[in-house]
């Protein structure tokens, strides 16, 4: 015969445990809901940051973008950020009054309620209970879903959102804009003093040196060489001429010599000229000469390429701060809740029991691991 099951008093105090565990907890969560709790209204939104796509100008000449900068940090992770802020709270408290709208039941619903002398963290941690935002950062989509006493108040807070990002937007465009222009003034005044010191480096070359262009220089010396070559060519021919009719002697014999003397001796001296500008001002030779004022005329060039870059630049910029370039494109308009949503009483009383269920579990199998080892 099997002996009946005697309730012992540890079977007393587990049914004790799990009435006090799991059912007072439901009890008392049912409880409020039911009887404290107010209903609330939910109203959802979603937008999503956009930048103006449109190919510019200044982008076509050659990769300005990137002179002119773009944002490193995403400005849908700093709107993110933006709508859980205090400072959002405080804006929209100052327009909608979040503080009277939700102190209207405390304290018969504490939990659910604020009370009227709220500091603003411990408001702002109301707002991040009373708002549900998501965020999917590959797409750069927020969604946002706004809790209130009514309909209409949720979608009003709903719709504030919506109007304080737009304002947190414009703000980054605002501030985008007053850098970029004031970088690329920067750039280009930057860019003309070291225009105007390449050039006047070159004029003082020029002036010092006596020469505008060494190139053309030595062109115009080696046509003289030319023509003086031409010149002796002839006065040898004339020479052999002469003295196939007559003898050394002849005056004329002499004559010619010297002057085939003079002309070689005077593309000796012009050949000679070419490894000295022949300048009281300067003794550098004209390869020296040319290396300088090669550099010179190259910082020149150098420095007015980079001139218009950086005008093109400060033209792009200011375009740019002609049109919004960053906007927020809402793709659901804050919605008019019909039926209370708000709190999700089978939910948080599901919730209540596993949890509650779960504590008492963990307790009860603690306890008799003790109890066997003892």
């Amino acid at each position: 015969m099997a002996k009946h099951a005697v309730l012992r008093s540890r079977h007393k105090g587990l049914i004790i445990s799990l009435l006090l565990m799991v059912a007072l907890p439901v009890l008392l969560t049912s409880l409020y809901l039911v009887v404290l709790a107010k209903p609330q209204y939910a109203s959802e939104t979603g937008f999503v940051v956009r930048q103006d796509e449109s190919v510019s100008a200044g982008q076509m000449l050659g990769g300005l973008s990137q002179v002119l900068g773009t944002p490193s940090a995403s400005n849908s992770d700093l709107l993110f950020e933006f709508i859980q802020s205090q400072e959002i709270v405080r804006r929209i408290d100052a327009e909608l009054d979040l503080v009277g709208h939700y102190t209207q039941f405390w304290p018969l619903d504490p939990v659910y309620s604020i009370p009227p002398d709220v500091t603003i963290e411990k408001l702002s941690r109301f707002w991040r209970q009373m708002t549900r935002i998501t965020y999917d950062k590959s797409s750069g989509v927020i969604m946002v879903e706004v809790r209130a006493r009514d309909a209409d108040m949720a979608q009003r807070i709903a719709r504030e959102i919506v109007a304080q990002s737009e304002a947190m937007i414009n703000t980054l465009n605002a501030q985008a804009r007053r850098d970029s222009i004031a970088n690329a003034e920067a750039d280009l005044e930057q860019a003309l003093t070291d225009l105007r010191s390449a050039r006047e480096a070159l004029v003082a070359f020029q002036a010092r040196t006596q020469i505008l262009d060494p190139q053309a220089d030595i062109q115009g010396r080696m046509g003289v060489v030319a023509n003086l070559q031409q010149q002796l060519a002839q006065a040898m021919v004339d020479l052999d001429l002469l003295l196939q009719a007559t003898d050394a002697s002849d005056p004329r014999v002499r004559q010619l010599d010297r002057r085939i003397r003079a002309i070689e001796e005077r593309i000796a001296g012009e050949r000679a000229s070419y490894s000295s500008n022949g300048t009281a001002q300067d003794d550098d030779s004209y390869p020296s000469l040319l290396a300088t004022y090669e550099g010179l005329r190259v910082d020149v060039q150098f420095a007015e390429e980079i001139y218009h870059v950086s005008l093109t630049a400060l033209n792009q910029a200011r375009a740019a701060a002609e049109r919004q370039q960053l906007y927020l494109a809402t793709f659901i308009a804050p919605t008019a809740a019909e039926t209370d949503e708000y709190p999700r009483k089978l939910l948080l009383v599901a919730l209540t029991a596993f949890f509650g269920l779960l504590a008492w579990s963990v307790g009860a199998l603690v306890y008799y691991s003790l109890r066997d080892r003892g």
